[in-house]
């Protein structure tokens, strides 16, 4: 089985579908089945993936969606996550 999927997971698996059957996936999911330990070095690469949309004249906001949500950390307190 190839490295990538060491994880024992698929973009299959970490796939959703909202309420039009639309299929999405959530970045910080896809981090872990492609194996970017760091969330700034795959953030780099959404980054790139929306400047090639921009440079192919497609919609970023097509492919693209940001998503913020309420994490807690340690302390108990909660922060925000991208």
């Amino acid at each position: 089985m190839n490295n990538i999927w060491k994880n024992n997971k698929s973009f299959e698996d970490i796939k959703h579908i909202d309420e039009n059957d639309v299929e999405f996936w959530y970045a910080r999911e896809l981090q872990l089945v492609l194996n970017y330990k760091e969330w700034r070095k795959f953030e780099n690469v959404i980054n790139k993936a929306k400047e090639s949309c921009e440079n192919s004249e497609v919609s970023v906001f097509d492919h693209f969606v940001d998503v913020d949500k309420m994490v807690q950390i340690g302390s108990g307190a909660k922060r925000k996550q991208k």
